[in-house]
């Protein structure tokens, strides 16, 4: 029984070719393709005014060199949120529960950061393993310190982002098995698990979109510190 629990995180397959690809790509089809008019109808205009706004907020924390990442920041964004709400439909499936996948997108760009940081100023760039003012006899230890806590930050951030999405469909997934196992027995009971059910859905809802805007959020944010 405990098994069958975490069925709804193994990757869907037909005829043995993994479907997670189809289910990555998807979300893609959602998006507003380009025309020659300005603005073509209200969802359109509404899909056109919350990229902007996702747009505006993650550049904030850059200056004028970090602003040629938008395009993929963005992109990076909108591809996690729409991946994270589809997620929540009835029997889909999710990647951003899979720990390879988010991995897959955070150390490439992890990397990508760093390396901006270690070709354009290298010597900024490596002060940030030694704060300023460090005691002598300290500063191998820190330098270490420093170092592993760099060299985690993609694991930090692919890590994240599994084990909420992944916390959150279990617990959806345990309480609407409570609330029908429940039914025919405790019918009362069985109702206040309904109610805790859909606030719980309303919060992985909100989730859903908050661990989207961290992931890349932080993502801005070690770019910031290398540009």
């Amino acid at each position: 029984m405990n098994l069958s629990f975490f069925d709804q995180f193994t990757s869907p397959h037909l005829l043995g070719i993994p479907l997670i690809l189809i289910s990555m790509l998807f979300p893609t089809l959602l998006l507003p393709s380009p025309t020659s008019r300005w603005i073509t109808n209200r969802l359109s205009a509404l899909q056109l005014w919350f990229i902007h706004l996702v747009t505006k907020q993650l550049m904030l924390p850059l200056n004028k060199a970090g602003h040629k990442w938008a395009l993929i920041l963005t992109s990076l964004m909108t591809l996690l949120l729409m991946i994270n709400l589809l997620g929540l439909l009835p029997y889909t499936f999710t990647p951003t529960t899979q720990l390879s996948m988010n991995m897959a997108l955070a150390f490439p760009l992890w990397l990508a950061t760093l390396l901006t940081g270690l070709r354009n100023q290298p010597t900024t760039s490596l002060g940030h393993l030694l704060p300023e003012g460090t005691p002598t006899p300290l500063i191998p230890a820190l330098i270490l310190i420093e170092t592993a806590s760099l060299l985690i930050r993609p694991l930090a951030l692919g890590v994240r982002l599994t084990a909420n999405l992944t916390a959150g469909h279990l617990l959806i997934q345990l309480i609407s098995t409570a609330t029908t196992a429940l039914l025919p027995i405790l019918p009362a009971v069985s109702a206040l698990a309904m109610m805790i059910l859909l606030l719980l859905t309303i919060l992985e809802i909100a989730v859903a979109m908050i661990q989207a805007y961290v992931f890349v959020l932080l993502l801005s944010l070690y770019l910031q510190e290398n540009i």
